[in-house]
């Protein structure tokens, strides 16, 4: 079959091996040309009991040409065991009791291939699973699938273990390697060449080099099976993209996207890359890709916890570095002070909060867009910080990069917002060469200001002067106190404190003036436009397409792009999208009057499926 764009999904327990497997079919897609967006789903508890509902780990992608989310209902599923394949199946209804599946919520497109390892449907298997029924055979009717759905029965487990009888490897072992069979076998139903992925499991065990003869023996195997049954199902052919601009291209995960384009940042502007952090999920990632690039003169603080962190990381700031500091929605409200004070002291600082599914520790591996209003307001004070919010897994490359650029240029705290979906989801990202990327000039001092320096000197644009320790002449000190607007000392003057407080608001203000417009895309002459911000961008776009209505998205937060209320206005019906409880909603109408919003939210801990707004959009 030759196909536009396919879903694939697999799934199994925490320790199946989902998420390299399902990682390395889509690098594999994305060097053959084509697009594709992911959604890494696992479990955030101590890895639950083997073969339970609670454990269950999966890894979806969508592959093809013309890819804006990993898909809503999945063309191919590789259940690694009978839980898997009953949560895959109810989605999120797995745990009612009594849930079958239903043509209407369905998880599964028409026809569907569901590959499953026969053994792992044993009687304990159901039991565990919370299974009726005590018999294999009878399974696919409790949960009421359809005959259009193709079940593929393969013994994966034996079959594994006798492709390596005579590896040398214990059994413990060879149990691990069941999910190379099952790749094996994906990679032969969608035709990719074998060299390529044997390719990338050498690369992955290449500290491990005596468990790369195993693994290429058991996914050589896999692809056998499938070519030499032929497993009475079709080979799939995905196209591949024909719109991609000449380049080299890589699968890229969100988290690594952002660490490297603060990278790009410090070498573009000659600054030395300074990171002061802590760990918490979902954004620990970007420190540990940071922390592996002293080749690029990148130097990681793991402080003793958040404040700290933000702490090292201002200090670096003042000393002349671009400085960074990385967290989620728990953390972010820890180093709220600590921002303050970088506002204060008009320090440029990035900030990075990977959102995730709260409030307090909530759901720390599902993802939500849930710190919106905690970004923009949630400091004490009249504090105003640029807000950024990048959009996909590669573009978090893109404003990574703009959040260091706008923070060196305008003196100000930037924070970027990704979230759980960008950050461990995978996009097709074309690799930029340096000389590609925007120019970035951090704010300086004049000579002519030598022994006459003051902290609270600006320049045309309101922007302060950035004199750094050691220079002679520029001896100055920044202090978290208010000062005075003309000598830098400490003030309490009523007066200049107002006068202060509005010099900071304009310099972020003023932002808006460098920053592209808001662009309408779609059908721009319906009377309905469909807004969203963030990570939403693909299943906004979507919904778009198949409504035939127009949208627009936001990356630029505070300030707003400067065409903000013409575009909205210019609507009839204007309906904002978000994955909370109606927060940007409630920002726009704070700042653009007489434009009647109508909302879509959701707040379950996964991305937007396209058909739920499409159906919402409807209703309203």
């Amino acid at each position: 079959m030759q196909k536009q764009n396919v879903v694939i999904k697999f799934c199994g327990d925490s320790g199946d091996g989902m998420q390299l497997t399902g990682n390395m079919f889509s690098s594999l897609s994305a060097i053959l040309g084509n697009e594709i967006s992911t959604l890494p789903d696992f479990p955030a508890e101590i890895r639950a009991p083997q073969g339970t509902l609670g454990g269950v780990s999966g890894f979806q992608v969508n592959l093809g040409n013309g890819v804006y989310t990993p898909g809503d209902k999945a063309d191919v599923l590789v259940a690694m065991n009978a839980a898997a394949l009953k949560v895959c199946t109810l989605g999120s209804k797995f745990n009612q009791a009594g849930a079958q599946y239903n043509e209407k919520d369905c998880t599964f497109k028409k026809n569907a291939v569901v590959i499953i390892d026969t053994d792992a449907f044993s009687d304990k298997d159901l039991e565990k699973a919370l299974y009726q029924t005590r018999k294999m055979e009878e399974v696919f009717t409790e949960l009421g699938l359809p005959e259009s759905i193709q079940i593929v029965p393969v013994a994966l487990t034996q079959l594994t273990k006798e492709a390596l009888k005579d590896s040398g490897l214990d059994n413990k072992a060879i149990l691990k390697s069941r999910n190379m069979f099952a790749l094996g076998i994906v990679c032969w139903l969608f035709d990719r060449p074998m060299d390529k992925a044997i390719h990338f499991l050498e690369g992955k065990f290449a500290k491990k080099p005596a468990l790369i003869a195993p693994n290429v023996k058991v996914l050589t195997d896999g692809f056998n099976y499938g070519n030499n049954l032929a497993l009475n199902i079709q080979t799939i052919q995905v196209e591949s993209s024909e719109d991609l601009p000449h380049g080299t291209y890589t699968s890229i995960a969100g988290n690594k996207a952002t660490a490297w384009g603060l990278i790009a940042a410090a070498e573009k502007c000659g600054k030395r890359l300074f990171l002061g952090s802590y760990p918490i999920t979902p954004a620990t990632d970007i420190m540990h890709e940071l922390a592996g690039r002293k080749d690029q003169n990148v130097m990681v603080v793991q402080a003793e916890d958040e404040i700290a962190g933000v702490c090292t990381a201002i200090g670096a700031s003042f000393a002349g570095d671009l400085a960074a500091t990385t967290t989620s929605g728990p953390g972010l409200s820890l180093k709220s002070e600590a921002v303050g004070l970088a506002v204060m002291a008009e320090l440029p600082l990035v900030v990075v909060d990977v959102q995730r599914g709260g409030p307090s520790t909530g759901l720390p591996t599902k993802t939500e867009q849930t710190d919106l209003l905690q970004a923009v307001y949630g400091r004490n004070g009249e504090c105003p910080a640029v807000v950024l919010a990048a959009s996909t897994s590669a573009n978090c490359f893109q404003f990574a990069y703009e959040a260091a650029k706008i923070a060196l240029e305008n003196m100000t705290p930037v924070v970027l917002l990704t979230d759980t979906y960008l950050a461990n989801g995978t996009a097709l990202w074309r690799i930029p060469k340096m000389a590609e990327l925007p120019e970035i000039k951090p704010q300086g001092v004049p000579e002519e200001l030598k022994g006459k320096y003051s902290v609270s000197l600006r320049d045309e644009n309101n922007i302060r002067y950035w004199a750094v320790p050691g220079m002679e002449g520029y001896e100055h000190r920044n202090i978290g106190l208010e000062r005075d607007s003309v000598k830098g000392s400490i003030s309490t003057n009523p007066e200049n404190h107002e006068k202060m407080t509005l010099a900071r608001q304009a310099k972020v203000n003023q932002v808006a003036n460098k920053i592209p417009e808001l662009k309408v895309m779609g059908n721009v002459k319906s009377d309905t436009l469909l807004v969203g911000w963030g990570s939403t961008e693909g299943h906004i776009h979507a919904a778009a397409d198949e409504l035939g209505c127009a949208m627009a998205h936001f990356n630029y937060i505070n300030p707003l792009p400067k065409n903000t209320a013409e575009v909205l206005k210019s609507y009839k019906r204007v309906i904002v999208c978000e994955l909370n409880n109606g927060q940007f909603a409630t920002l726009l109408r704070s700042k653009v009057s007489g434009v009647n919003l109508l909302q879509v939210n959701s707040m379950k801990g996964q991305p937007f499926q396209v058909e739920d707004i499409v159906k919402s959009v409807k209703a309203l």
